[in-house]
């Protein structure tokens, strides 16, 4: 991955989109590559559409503006498809990633989407695997089927660093949803 490869996740403030990020940025930079994640924030409260950015490279990044022409886009909330164009400046060659009960090939169909679709049910895996239906955990698992951005390893070192013994659950997530996730180019 010699080129930047820039990662645009949209969540609900509470989901944690933000947290994703990070965790995906620190597993990057723990595998000696640079990497960069911020959120965009207004007045968020739980709930509300957020959305965090993380770009990850082998050579040093220098932008750091907020990512308009994403290579990659991670939907944590389906309702969202209808609030938000989600895809806005997603590049030709780009990949989606939707937190969706439903098929690529149905979301393809339904919203148009000409580009890479992967779903995942990562809601109903959140649930089983964590207790409650917050799905940031199980969606870096389907990021990481589809981008390859870091290793799977490197991410639960993670998970155990920031979640300590609630970490089990996050990394059964993660896991469940790199199996589970489906891509339809």
């Amino acid at each position: 991955m010699a080129e930047l490869l820039e990662i645009r996740w949209h969540g609900r403030g509470g989901l944690g989109a933000v947290t994703s990020a990070e965790l995906v940025a620190r597993a990057a930079i723990n595998e000696g590559k640079y990497a960069q994640s911020f959120p965009s924030f207004g007045p968020e409260r739980r709930g509300a559409p957020v959305i965090a950015f993380l770009r990850i490279s082998d050579e040093f990044i220098r932008t750091r503006t907020p990512i308009d022409e994403p290579d990659v886009v991670v939907v944590l909330d389906p309702g969202l498809l209808h609030a938000v164009d989600v895809t806005s400046g997603l590049k030709k060659d780009g990949k989606i990633i939707i937190n969706s009960r439903k098929s690529p090939a149905e979301l393809k169909s339904e919203f148009g989407y000409k580009w890479l679709v992967a779903a995942v049910n990562a809601t109903i895996i959140a649930r089983e695997a964590i207790g409650m239906p917050i799905t940031n955990t199980a969606m870096i698992g389907a990021l990481l089927k589809v981008a390859e951005v870091v290793r799977l390893d490197s991410v639960v070192e993670q998970l155990q660093e920031r979640f300590g013994t609630r970490a089990k659950g996050n990394i059964e997530a993660m896991k469940r949803a790199y199996k589970e996730t489906v891509i339809k180019e």
